[in-house]
């Protein structure tokens, strides 16, 4: 039996949006929200709370074994810890992988702006943060790599090295 398309008329319903802080993964998931009609959600969104605070681990565990029960969905956020039950749970991944440079500057230029990714403003580039984003490309990078490469079934794996090759693929859906 033939999967239902969605609005994009694609077969991808459980899609997990990752990639260095400041790539644009917020960005690119609000695209592909608005061209597939797939819910989006942002893992910031649950983690994170108002008073700059954050859920417990079982909290935030319950929210995403709920949201991967789900129908579809679309993920936005790499959270390390669980990027291989979510790997176990999606069809299709998107995998910003930008310079540093672009991820940083992408960083820096939300400062001070209303996000709906994130539930507070931030006012700075927090220095831990900062250093996150360094360390990305030699820390976190490898190990999304070794994921993707181990992934057991098929799911759809799809880089992007610019935010010109993410802009394109939207435009062209």
């Amino acid at each position: 039996m033939e999967e239902e398309r969605n609005m994009a008329g694609t077969r991808m319903k459980r899609v997990l949006i990752i990639g260095c802080p400041g790539s644009g993964k917020s960005t690119f998931a609000r695209g592909l929200h608005e061209k597939t009609g797939i819910l989006l959600i942002h893992l910031d969104q649950i983690y994170h709370l108002p008073d700059r605070t954050t859920v417990s681990r079982l909290e935030f565990d319950q929210k995403l074994s709920e949201i991967l029960r789900k129908e579809a969905w679309i993920l936005d956020g790499n959270y390390s810890r669980t990027m291989k039950i979510r790997l176990q749970a999606c069809d299709t991944v998107f995998f910003l992988d930008f310079p540093l440079e672009d991820c940083l500057e992408g960083a820096i230029s939300r400062i001070g702006k209303k996000r709906e990714d994130f539930p507070w403003v931030e006012a700075k580039l927090d220095p831990e943060f900062r250093q996150f984003i360094l360390d990305f490309q030699t820390k976190t990078r490898p190990g999304i790599y070794e994921l993707l490469n181990g992934v057991q079934r098929d799911i759809r794996v799809v880089i992007f090295h610019s935010r010109r090759e993410a802009d394109d693929y939207l435009d062209h859906l």
